[in-house]
């Protein structure tokens, strides 16, 4: 791995492989939840979708699907499609079939499951989660509300949480009022495109709403929910994951210094105002980056 960036709030991670960089990038998650947890009792996460979950699998393995606290985990999406939970393109699906169903077997959570319930109403459901070594409280899960138009599920997922900012689950930005999660995950496509925010698109300039809509995505599906790049900066540690020489020329636009006639890509737009950056890439992504030379 070579780790480039001496800025503070920067950090950019290039490896050989994407072995090497899923390891990297689950030690990163790991260690980020151990000192949330350590400082506010819980880590408060958002996904995004692709190539990202498969690249956390990681986390089901040893040794941290036995030493991580899931039960303090709060999982939100950074963007999501407007489909049914178990459609092939939602988010949700892909993070449950990917990361969540394989943290225990089948069997065993039917049994824990099954226990939890007998035990709910004298034990409080983190306390229970962690006794039993069940991984996720499910009411701790955060998905849209997927029965209801794109314009509503965004009103409703930022009203959720803002009910959680208000609790103190979710911290807040101590400079605006946007919530600051302790960590955000991102992708990015092609074209450069973050969550669902696409280049040239109106809702680059949101900077009212936490969460907003759009119903004329250039990718399919359509409509989609996504965070507003104010409530992405307000993170307390943001992570791009970027793989593939299809993404090379995106990734260079995005990092590279290249100068005020340049097409921008809404990815360079994401800069924690006092958060840290870190990109994890791997060598073909990171190919077309000024001035970094790869050893064969």
């Amino acid at each position: 791995m070579a780790v480039l960036g001496g800025e503070k709030e920067k950090e950019l991670r290039i490896h050989e492989s994407l072995d090497e960089l899923g390891t990297d990038l689950t030690d990163y998650i790991a260690e980020l939840s151990e000192i949330s947890v350590k400082e506010r009792g819980v880590f408060a996460l958002a996904l995004s979708g692709g190539s990202l979950i498969s690249l956390m699998g990681k986390l089901c393995e040893a040794p941290y699907n036995k030493t991580v606290d899931w039960g303090k985990w709060y999982i939100f999406w950074a963007d999501e499609r407007v489909v049914a939970k178990n459609h092939a393109d939602s988010n949700y699906k892909l993070a449950k079939d990917g990361l969540f169903s394989k943290l225990w077997p089948q069997e065993a959570y039917i049994l824990k499951s099954a226990v939890l319930e007998r035990i709910r109403k004298t034990l409080r459901a983190a306390k229970a989660v962690k006794l039993l070594g069940l991984p996720i409280v499910s009411s701790h899960v955060h998905s849209i509300n997927d029965s209801v138009s794109a314009e509503e599920a965004a009103s409703e997922y930022e009203f959720a949480i803002r009910q959680l900012v208000k609790s103190r689950v979710i911290s807040v930005s101590d400079i605006s009022d946007c919530p600051k999660f302790d960590l955000i995950l991102l992708g990015m496509g092609s074209n450069g495109d973050v969550a669902s925010l696409f280049p040239n698109h109106l809702v680059l300039d949101e900077k009212n709403e936490w969460v907003t809509f759009i119903t004329d995505s250039p990718k399919s599906p359509p409509e989609r929910i996504t965070f507003t790049l104010p409530v992405i900066n307000s993170a307390s540690n943001v992570a791009v994951v970027v793989t593939g020489d299809s993404k090379a020329d995106a990734v260079h636009l995005a990092i590279d210094d290249i100068g005020p006639d340049c097409p921008s890509v809404p990815a360079r737009l994401v800069q924690p105002t006092k958060g840290k950056l870190v990109w994890f890439l791997d060598k073909p992504a990171a190919s077309k980056l000024d001035g970094f030379q790869f050893s064969e």
